[in-house]
């Protein structure tokens, strides 16, 4: 949800729902969170890439695999595709590979849909995030009743780590004081980048951002004017760069945790896709 602009646009988002992880029962942010990020070929989108994605839930569905993961499209920016996966520790990780390692007949299934899904693409690379408690506010519930999702970037210069967490427990203040519907998980890339912060929210609607942006001024005011140009004091000191993207939580490309599909079985089971009607072939003309 955006509360205010620059800066703290990306402070005003949530990873609601968290319970990523392969424990089903999990309700707050998991600890290490794994994202593969798919570019996607012009043209290559939609119901084309829908029906590729499938075929990596469909396997996992069919070896009653353990681990879940939440498909986002882009709304935003480049076509792209993000797959978010989740874990109680790094540990837990590699014993979820390995068990992979160890089941030929699924890996094979996988390796063939993952040659098709190649085609659509454009690129692929992956990132490691651990979870940051001290920086994250609200953070524990649920994403089953999900249907949007916002990530924000910052990239610290170096050397101003505790500018940046100066900075943000000044935000989780404000929002407290001014009794906003502010609430966001923080994570810290491990893996896979540079000196980087990703905040993730999720929303039931697109109702949920107009009243993010209609919370403005109760921020504003329980920041007050010092404490404003405190703020952007410190996001001159720390932050190198920042970037703010919409995305849509696409069922058809997610492995849902069963919790999930209880809760909103409309949207986490939809009806499968109508085949293309087939033309009537044209009638031979008469010799």
């Amino acid at each position: 949800m955006k509360i205010v602009h620059s800066v703290v646009l990306g402070l005003s988002f949530a990873l609601a729902g968290s319970s990523l992880a392969a424990a089903q029962e999990m309700q707050t942010p998991p600890k290490v969170l794994q994202i593969t990020r798919e570019f996607i070929k012009p043209g290559k989108s939609g119901a084309m890439h829908d029906k590729s994605e499938s075929g990596f839930v469909t396997a996992l569905t069919r070896a009653k695999w353990p681990t879940h993961y939440l498909g986002l499209n882009s709304l935003s920016g480049k076509s792209r595709g993000l797959y978010l996966s989740g874990y109680d520790s790094f540990d837990a990780w590699e014993k979820d590979y390995a068990a992979m390692m160890k089941n030929p007949a699924l890996g094979a299934e996988l390796d063939k849909t993952s040659v098709a899904d190649g085609e659509l693409l454009d690129g692929l690379d992956q990132f490691v995030f651990t979870y940051d408690e001290d920086l994250s506010y609200r953070a524990n519930h649920s994403l089953a009743m999900s249907h949007f999702m916002e990530i924000t970037s910052f990239q610290i210069k170096p050397g101003h780590t505790h500018e940046w967490e100066e900075l943000v427990k000044i935000v989780i203040d404000a929002h407290k004081k001014a009794g906003t519907s502010a609430h966001w998980a923080m994570y810290d890339m491990a893996y896979g980048g540079d000196n980087s912060y990703a905040v993730f929210s999720d929303d039931k609607s697109m109702a949920e951002i107009d009243k993010g942006y209609a919370e403005d001024k109760q921020f504003h005011d329980a920041l007050g004017e010092e404490g404003m140009k405190k703020l952007h004091t410190l996001e001159a000191e720390c932050v190198e760069s920042s970037d703010s993207e919409l995305f849509a939580v696409n069922p058809r490309q997610s492995y849902p945790l069963d919790e999930w599909v209880k809760a909103d079985p409309d949207f986490w089971k939809p009806k499968p896709m109508a085949p293309a009607a087939k033309t009537a072939p044209a009638a031979k003309p008469a010799q």
